[in-house]
């Protein structure tokens, strides 16, 4: 007489199931998953959207249902994310993995974390990284302008951080609307070095805070203004291996070493 056990097996059947089912909706590329991922993407914008206007709604009495909304579902993906993952180490790899977890702290404790709420806005930065952005790239015919969308993104993720920050640390105190825009008002007057003066963040931490925004700020904006005038990459797929973004001085594919032949545009 064998003795079967059940209930062992059981639940790992149920887990391996829903995380097959987890990966074809986050992976796949059939109507379903396009469909979910879909939503996901319009989830992350809506959340985008809700979290830059923030300041202004903050006094409503809906936000802070809102705000715990959201954070059900960022917690949700968080533990979706856990469940696809190979293992454990490679989700605490995953940069968004901590992101999400201290934009969900400041969602669930925003009295005590509220200095940092800034950290939001890498929201953008996970949009401009979805898959589904890049295919609908390369499926609308656009998937050479990938190196603008990056630059764009990061251009954006940084603005609205140094927004954030400095909103959060020096104009929170005033009214939702007017501190905001006297924050980014600040933020593009110093990322672009035009520097009116104006708005002045006072002490050593706004001296400091202007400093790196200065130094990072122009970095990133030559950076956009290089990948819109001349990208760094060029589509020109590989005879041998296929590949189909290379550098556009590239002589040699990197990924299997064969000679070019990449037309030069300004001859």
């Amino acid at each position: 007489m064998t003795d079967t056990q059940p209930s062992d097996t059981e639940p790992q059947t149920t887990l391996e199931r829903l995380r097959r089912q987890l990966r074809g909706l986050y992976f796949g590329r059939d109507r379903q998953a396009i469909r979910f991922q879909v939503a996901l993407l319009l989830v992350d914008v809506a959340i985008l959207a809700f979290f830059i206007t923030g300041p202004y709604l903050r006094a409503g009495s809906a936000y802070v249902a809102v705000d715990l909304a959201i954070a059900a579902v960022i917690a949700f993906e968080l533990a979706a994310r856990a469940l696809i993952a190979p293992n454990l180490r490679y989700w605490l790899m995953r940069p968004m993995t901590w992101v999400d977890l201290v934009i969900l702290a400041t969602l669930l404790v925003p009295s005590h974390l509220h200095n940092f709420a800034f950290l939001r806005v890498l929201r953008i930065w996970a949009i401009s990284q979805s898959k589904l952005v890049t295919l609908m790239l390369y499926r609308t015919g656009n998937g050479d302008k990938e190196d603008i969308i990056e630059a764009c993104a990061n251009f954006l993720v940084f603005l609205f951080l140094v927004t954030g920050f400095v909103y959060s640390n020096f104009f929170y105190g005033a009214d939702g609307f007017a501190g905001f825009v006297d924050a980014l008002y600040f933020s593009v007057a110093t990322v672009t070095t035009t520097g009116f003066g104006d708005v002045i963040l006072p002490g050593t931490l706004g001296k400091l805070t202007s400093i790196v925004t200065m130094i990072i700020g122009i970095s990133l904006f030559v950076r956009l203004a290089q990948a819109i005038v001349r990208p760094y990459k060029v589509t020109f797929p590989c005879p041998q291996c296929g590949l189909s973004r290379h550098e556009a001085d590239a002589v040699h594919c990197k990924a299997c070493g064969h000679v070019l032949n990449i037309p030069d545009e300004g001859a």
